[in-house]
């Protein structure tokens, strides 16, 4: 029998299965009193903190809780360990990712008291309106670091504080920022009021912990590498003197910083929107010049099997229909042929490989070692190595899902039984891309080699967390020398120095951290309403130092303390929304396509607006039975009126065979400027729209200024003019006269105006085919030009 005093107790909580740590107990006790972002090395129960939280909460408060992980195979893992854990029905604790059916997820949010979900699928269904979060009583966001610009944990966190009646956030990480300001930033995002830190300077958290040596290995390049390598730098050299004579920059070595070729692309975007050719053609070149870097990275740090590839993509790019310019100067390079022949004829391996060998050997032979992983960031790299390790060792390789010519991606189903293969010792060696970074509960190892330095702290705190969990572990770095490797290597340990400081002042400050987040951010004002109870904030600062306390004591006796009787009271508590009147609200339907747009989220986080996300047959947007809408930014509609895009008269046309008023939207500034387009055409095709197809056409400076017109024109249908929405409508077959303005609107991409001019003029296709070219070109915008091309393309031979 367990000693029960060797763990939490609880009456949701699995006896005997959560190991008592005081450590977790405190960061548990500060969480489930405010929303808290909680700092965990990695591999020391970040989960586990967020586990014992929602088990008060659902104890005490009822509702759901919701945990929101960035990847499948995350959200697997949680829901595996959330089921063993708790005393709540298998099926009360679901699994929300792309996988499941949108009207499933629906019916199972509504019967479900845990939930475990990628944040996309939970962002597109708040903006779907399918899910209210009104009833979550404490929301989880795992690797939070996540949680900056555009990511789906911001919306989720904004619409989680405005919607739920007793809101609590836990956000965790084992590397939330490199500065101080960047962890600000997430506390902000998220609406986080305290920072609470363990490191392995805790006594407590060290019990847990053993000694993680980290080493790096000097690999030096053979003479053949570096002719290679000399040569790609040439050609870049020689295309940063051309940019430098375009006055963007005044460095030409081939070591240029990536920041200082941000700023250069940056100036050149500058040159491009005043419409100055010299923008173009330099952004040609700064591609080229990325291409070459790419290059030289994979010779210097890679392998030369990773360079070929590279290489046989770049050809095959260059080959392709719509190939840049950048590809083909590229590929016709002298310099670059040479440096293709010279990786094809090297017939050796790159010399970290033989020195990765040498390392796995000591580790696994010598040292009767278990397990390895070899971190590398190319995919290529990966497959290289494990097809060479493969000769020595039991080794597999995992990698992401993404397709990439010349390299299968592994599924989610394949990725679960790799890492439970190498969990349960069916394999020594796994050699991993990035995917396997972030959370996933990889088994502590032996040996964690980087096969090259990671450039940033929060990846390289990651990796190395995998090692030094149950056992004194091993981190090997190798750097080519006199590569980028060493550059890399030393803004990693700057970086990474600079995160642990921040952390450990952080720790000793939290109070002054929480005083410095802007006031109306501290209240979360701009989120909640005056009306709704905030969670009490428990900001303090943790001394590794010091004692138990008393208030630690009741801590840890308080995760226990609530009986069954008070248990099942709570879970039969309905969280009951606030009350809000329906003459308000306005229902918008939103096509899916166009989550991709900022719009859908910005309407659904209005309270009087009620957002509906559906596959549309016709139109973006559906107001009411007669007014749908098809957006357009200004650079899609300008692409119509240049021939390479000619859907948007047919979209049209279909809206206005479906809705008595359409409306098209074009979105932007810098309608006749953009382009090098004639005013007079833009004109035209606005004409056209609005007498040839009945639509009205509204511009807007951008999407939130669209947003605000989609509001302003529901509520006037559906309050003022009391229309219901509906969604109606579906792609009908072209009329016969359609199908003929199609056909004479692609004779050299004329387009549908001056194609039914000339259908009027002649009264037929065969007659507008075979008209002479002095009769075409009396027909009203058919000029010399036009009139020439038209009888070479019906006249020429075909071949």
């Amino acid at each position: 029998m367990a000693d029960s005093e060797a763990y939490v107790e609880h009456p949701l909580l699995a006896s005997g299965f959560i190991e008592r740590r005081l450590y977790q107990i405190q960061l548990a006790g500060t969480a489930r009193n405010g929303h808290t972002l909680v700092c965990l090395p990695t591999g020391l129960g970040k989960t586990t903190v967020s586990l014992l939280v929602t088990a008060e909460r659902l104890a005490d408060q009822g509702g759901k809780a919701l945990f929101l992980a960035p990847t499948k195979p995350l959200v697997d893992q949680h829901a595996e360990f959330y089921r063993a854990a708790l005393e709540i029905p298998d099926d009360e604790i679901v699994v929300f990712t792309g996988d499941v059916r949108p009207d499933d997820r629906a019916e199972l949010w509504a019967s479900a008291r845990v939930v475990i979900a990628t944040p996309q699928v939970v962002e597109n269904d708040l903006v779907g309106s399918r899910i209210s979060l009104a009833e979550v009583t404490h929301l989880t966001f795992d690797e939070c670091h996540r949680g900056t610009g555009e990511y789906a944990y911001v919306y989720i966190a904004e619409r989680y504080h405005a919607d739920a009646t007793q809101p609590l956030v836990t956000a965790m990480s084992a590397s939330p920022g490199g500065t101080k300001e960047d962890i600000q930033t997430i506390c902000e995002n998220l609406g986080l009021e305290t920072v609470e830190v363990m490191t392995e300077d805790d006594a407590d958290v060290a019990d847990y912990t053993y000694e993680t040596d980290i080493e790096w290995q000097r690999i030096d390049l053979p003479a053949e590498l570096i002719a290679i390598r000399d040569g790609l730098n040439e050609v870049i050299v020689d295309r940063l003197e051309k940019l430098r004579e375009l006055g963007v920059t005044r460095s030409s070595s081939p070591d240029i910083s990536q920041k200082q070729l941000n700023k250069i692309g940056a100036e050149l975007r500058k040159l491009m929107a005043n419409d100055q050719s010299e923008g173009y053609q330099g952004m040609s070149v700064h591609a080229e010049i990325m291409k070459l870097r790419r290059a030289v990275t994979l010779v210097e740090t890679q392998s030369v099997e990773s360079l070929r590839r590279y290489f046989e993509r770049q050809k095959n790019a260059a080959r392709s229909s719509g190939a840049s310019k950048a590809s083909q100067r590229l590929i016709a390079e002298p310099n670059v042929q040479t440096a293709m022949r010279k990786a094809e004829a090297y017939d050796d391996l790159h010399p970290k490989f033989s020195q990765t060998r040498i390392l796995l050997a000591e580790t696994l032979g010598i040292n009767n070692g278990e397990r390895v992983i070899v971190f590398t960031e190319s995919r290529d790299t990966a497959e290289a190595l494990t097809d060479f390790l493969s000769q020595s060792f039991s080794v597999e390789r995992f990698v992401g899902q993404g397709n990439k010519t010349g390299s299968d991606g592994m599924t989610q189903t394949e990725q679960k039984a790799t890492l439970d293969a190498f969990r349960n010792g069916a394999f020594e060696v796994l050699v991993s891309t990035s995917v396997a970074e972030e959370g996933l509960d990889v088994p502590e190892v032996d040996l964690v080699l980087f096969y090259e330095p990671v450039p940033t702290a929060i990846r390289s705190i990651q990796r190395k967390g995998r090692t030094g969990r149950q056992d004194k572990g091993r981190v090997v770095v190798l750097l080519a020398t006199d590569t980028r490797d060493e550059a890399y290597f030393w803004i990693s340990r700057r970086r990474e120095k600079e995160m642990t400081a921040e952390l450990r002042k952080l720790k000793g400050v939290a109070q002054a951290v929480e005083a410095e987040l802007e006031a109306p951010q501290a209240a979360l004002g701009q989120f909640d309403s005056e009306a709704r109870t905030q969670p009490e904030s428990a900001a303090r600062s943790a001394n590794p130092d010091d004692d138990q306390t008393d208030s630690e004591t009741a801590e840890l006796a308080d995760f226990g303390s609530v009986d069954a009787d008070t248990e099942t009271e709570a879970a039969d508590q309905q969280v009951v929304p606030a009350a809000s009147s329906d003459e308000d609200h306005i229902e918008i339907v939103i096509d899916q396509r166009e989550l991709e747009a900022s719009i859908a989220k910005k309407l659904s986080k209005r309270e009087t607006v009620e957002t509906r996300l559906k596959t549309l047959a016709v139109g973006d947007y559906v107001l009411s039975d007669r007014v749908a809408v098809e957006r357009k930014s200004v650079a899609d509609f300008l692409s119509t009126l240049a021939g390479s895009e000619r859907s948007m008269f047919e979209q049209v046309g279909d809206l206005a065979r479906n809705y008595s008023r359409p409306i098209v939207i074009l979105e932007g500034t810098n309608l006749y400027s953009e382009r090098n387009i004639h005013p007079n055409a833009i004109r035209g095709a606005i004409a056209s729209l609005a007498v040839d197809f009945n639509a009205s056409v509204l511009q807007t400076a951008d999407e939130d200024e669209t947003a605000e017109l989609l509001e302003t024109i529901a509520k006037r249908e559906q309050q003022t003019r009391e229309r219901a929405v509906s969604v109606h409508g579906e792609k009908q077959a072209k009329t016969r006269a359609e199908q003929q303005e199609y056909v004479v609107s692609s004779i050299a991409d004329i387009g549908p105006v001056t194609a039914r001019a000339l259908l009027e003029a002649f009264g037929s296709v065969e007659a507008v085919m075979t008209a002479e070219t002095d009769e075409l070109r009396e027909v009203s915008g058919v000029g010399e030009i036009t009139a020439d091309t038209i009888r070479e393309i019906v006249g020429s031979d075909y071949s």
